[in-house]
Formats: structure tokens, C-alpha cells, sequence
């Protein structure tokens, strides 16, 4: 993204929306914005998040990245309806959170998920001949069940992405690792109660986030304006609501399909 560079920029707050799965696109848009942020020396940045959570990794670079802005910028988190899993995980990038007390949030934690289509694949007569360069290279193939090492490989991979969810909350948060671990089961709860957990700082709608905001950098909070820094679609796009819906569509899929496999920060209801 690109924007002229106006002195206007340093009287206003950046906002930035994270919404849906988290996954490499998000990723993308958000640390490009970011930059945007930092190059326009934006004094704060408002970030809503409004996500069930996503992929790890993208998660992770996210975060890493309000880290180091919060340096330059003050950042205040508005968690929205739901702010879950890697949601939360990026929230920890703020230096600042509020939430609607009913905001969902919470359910920090890992999960793997694979299918075992074995007996279905026999009754209708399907197998499948694999050659592979080693005993794990098909680990959560859908047409067997896992190995028992197949099982611990796995579960020491969740446990120790888990370590580093846990650690970041604690760091981010000012909490004890084992105070974290206490909630840190996979549990949602309200905003109310990340409140009392010491998840966030405050209750309050986004416009209540905007004004603390702008009191963080001493501005007025009655006449501080926000900058909403969104992606740049392509000219056809903006000009046929049609074709957006189908580029919607097809990020979802990319979203099913890269994500398959891969360990996830994500809410289920």
C-alpha cells in the first residue's frame, strides 16, 4: 500500500481490522499496513480483531510485528464479537486491550486435526499403494490410523507450540506461566472474564478504544480522526461488487486448502 505522505497523519490514529481466519493473506495485508503505519509516523494505531483464530505461523509474525511497532506506536487491541485462539494471540501484540464484556474469547490452545476414512474407503473398495522416502513422510494420511510414534511425534509437536502460546499470554500479559496454564485449556469465556483473568485491561466498544487511544498520545479524544488502513483491490474488483464476492470465495478455499494438515490456533464452537 502506498499513501502520500502528509503531516496530517501524525494527528490521527491508525485503525487496522483483522476479521475471519487468520491465514497467510491476512498476514500479508496486515504487516504490509503496518509498515504503513511506521513509515507515516501514525503516533497510534487502533486494531480491531474480530477473528476465531487461524494457522500458527502467521499468527506468530503478526504478533512479532506489533511487537516490535509498539516500540514507535502506541497500540491499542478492540477485541470484537469474537476474539479467540489466534486472535488472542495477536491481541498480546498490543500494549493495550479492550473487549466487549461479551466478546468470546479465550480458547488458547493448539489443535491438529486429521480424518481416518479406513473402513469407508473399504467398503467401497478404494486403496491406495504408498512409496515413501520414510516411515513418517504420510503422518495423518486419511486412509489409516496413526501409529502409536506417528501419535507422540504429533502430540510433542502440539505441546510444543502450546509452550510457546502459553509463554507469549504470560509475557504480553504480565501473568505467571502457571497462571496461564490455569485458563489456558482450550475454554472460551466473555470478555467479563478476560477481564478478571487479566487477558484485557478494560471493557468498552471500539469508539471507547479509539479515545483511549488518543489520550495515550495527548490527543483530544472528541476531534481525533481514524485512518482505516484497508487492502487495495484491484480496479475490477471495485467496480463489480460480483467479482469481489468471487475473489471471497476463492481466498476461503486457498484457506481450506493450505491450511490442511497444519496445526491450528482456532475457536470451534
Amino acid at each position: 500500500m502506498v499513501w502520500p505522505f502528509k503531516p496530517r497523519f501524525r494527528k490521527q490514529i491508525a485503525r487496522i481490522e483483522i476479521t475471519g481466519a487468520i491465514a497467510s493473506n491476512t498476514r500479508k495485508r496486515v504487516l504490509e499496513a503496518l509498515e504503513t503505519v511506521e513509515e507515516k509516523k501514525f503516533p497510534a494505531l487502533l486494531l480491531r480483531i474480530d477473528s476465531p483464530g487461524g494457522t500458527v505461523g502467521d499468527s506468530q509474525e503478526i504478533y512479532s510485528a506489533l511487537k516490535r511497532l509498539r516500540e514507535k506506536v502506541k497500540i491499542v487491541a478492540s477485541f470484537g464479537n469474537i476474539s479467540a485462539s489466534g486472535g488472542v494471540y495477536i491481541g498480546m501484540g498490543a500494549e493495550h486491550i479492550m473487549a466487549n464484556p461479551g466478546t468470546i474469547t479465550g480458547s488458547i490452545g493448539v489443535i491438529l486435526r486429521g480424518n481416518n476414512l479406513e473402513r469407508l474407503l473399504e467398503k467401497v473398495g478404494v486403496s491406495f499403494k504408498v512409496i515413501k522416502s520414510g516411515p513418517y513422510k504420510d503422518i495423518l494420511a486419511f486412509d489409516r490410523e496413526l501409529t502409536e510414534p506417528e501419535q507422540n511425534i504429533l502430540q510433542e509437536l502440539i505441546d510444543t507450540s502450546y509452550q510457546q502460546f502459553v509463554q507469549t499470554v504470560a509475557e504480553g500479559r504480565n501473568l505467571a506461566v502457571e497462571t496461564v496454564k490455569s485458563f489456558a485449556d482450550g475454554r472460551i469465556f466473555t470478555g467479563q472474564q478476560a477481564l478478571e483473568l487479566g487477558i484485557v485491561d478494560r471493557l468498552g466498544t471500539e469508539e471507547d478504544a479509539r479515545r483511549w487511544a488518543a489520550e495515550l498520545v495527548g490527543l483530544d479524544p472528541e476531534k481525533t480522526p481514524v485512518f482505516t488502513l484497508e487492502e487495495r483491490k484491484p480496479l475490477l474488483s471495485r467496480l463489480l461488487p460480483g467479482n469481489r464476492q468471487a475473489a471471497s470465495g476463492i481466498s476461503w478455499l486457498e484457506f481450506e486448502v493450505s491450511t490442511s494438515g497444519l496445526p491450528l490456533w482456532l475457536y470451534r464452537p
